[in-house]
């Protein structure tokens, strides 16, 4: 864990702490670095613990599906306002509006539901180094701060350790890849609270699963013209976790089409357990430059 790493978790961990201003009602900030609109990771993992707020102890988020609306505005508040749509003998479901200046900019619905046991099985892990062997993501870089000065100057309260060279370097060597493999954990020591380690793997679930959708057709962040923004985001979550501890964020892309991808990932534990599942779909536009 770097010195950098840690404050930018400390960061991140203040943006979890949503300010109670009404009845189902929580304010959320913008702190540290931002780009020009809400990350969509933030969007993510502060309506899950609005909602989770709402929620009794004991009772685990199973799965959240968001819309993203409108370019958040980074120099205004969020306002998170919960619709409490069920709560039943073992589940309970929420409905999460973000609003700034009277305009929805999010929604997402959450349910959660009682773990028990039952069937289980689930797909293997893919079979890559272990992430004490591969170099943290600032080591990737070197030589490329000119043209990856969003990715640099970007809040990574997330430690990532790329199992496969990132898009920015296969670029280089003309490799496509319609895959990608990134270890993560949260970048220090997070509190026991189990809404936060999945709210933590929330948001970083929107960093680099549209990346095999670009790797696929040999473009990269940073050399190539490209419009990206997320559409929607859905999230599985199978078992409990602690997100201070490594997981293997695993994602691909089935399909691009109508200037739209899809992108789905899964994290797998150190174990090889499935712990989550996402889908994303997002607006990709790319712009070939005039040779």
């Amino acid at each position: 864990m770097t010195k950098a790493g840690h404050k930018d978790l400390e960061t991140l961990l203040e943006l979890l702490e949503l300010e109670d201003v009404g009845e189902d009602v929580f304010r959320g900030r913008h702190i540290g670095p931002v780009g020009s609109r809400t990350f969509g990771g933030q969007l993510i993992s502060q309506a899950i613990m609005a909602a989770g707020r709402t929620v009794g102890p004991g009772r685990p988020v199973h799965a959240i599906n968001a819309h993203f609306i409108r370019g958040g505005d980074v120099k205004q508040p969020i306002e998170y306002h919960i619709q409490r749509q069920r709560d039943g003998r073992a589940f309970a479901n929420r409905l999460v509006t973000a609003r700034q200046a009277g305009n929805d900019i999010f929604v997402m619905l959450a349910a959660f539901q009682d773990f028990t046991k039952g069937l289980e099985h689930a797909v293997e892990v893919p079979d890559v180094p272990y992430p004490d062997v591969l170099p943290p993501l600032g080591d990737h870089f070197v030589g490329y701060e000119d043209r990856l000065q969003m990715f640099v100057n970007a809040l990574k309260p997330i430690d990532m350790r790329y199992a496969n060279d990132p898009a920015w370097i296969m670029k280089g060597t003309g490799e496509r890849l319609n895959h990608n493999r990134v270890w993560m954990k949260a970048d220090g020591a997070l509190p026991d609270d189990p809404l936060t380690h999945v709210a933590v793997m929330g948001y970083s679930s929107d960093t680099t699963v549209l990346d095999s959708i670009i790797t696929t057709h040999g473009l990269s962040w940073g050399h190539d013209r490209i419009v990206a923004a997320t559409v929607n985001h859905s999230m599985w979550f199978h078992r409990p976790f602690r997100f201070d501890d490594w997981a293997l964020y695993a994602t691909e892309s089935p399909v691009a089409a109508g200037s739209r991808g899809l992108g789905t990932g899964r994290y797998f534990s150190l174990e090889g357990e499935l712990l989550a599942t996402v889908v994303q779909e997002g607006l990709i536009r790319h712009f070939p430059r005039r040779k």
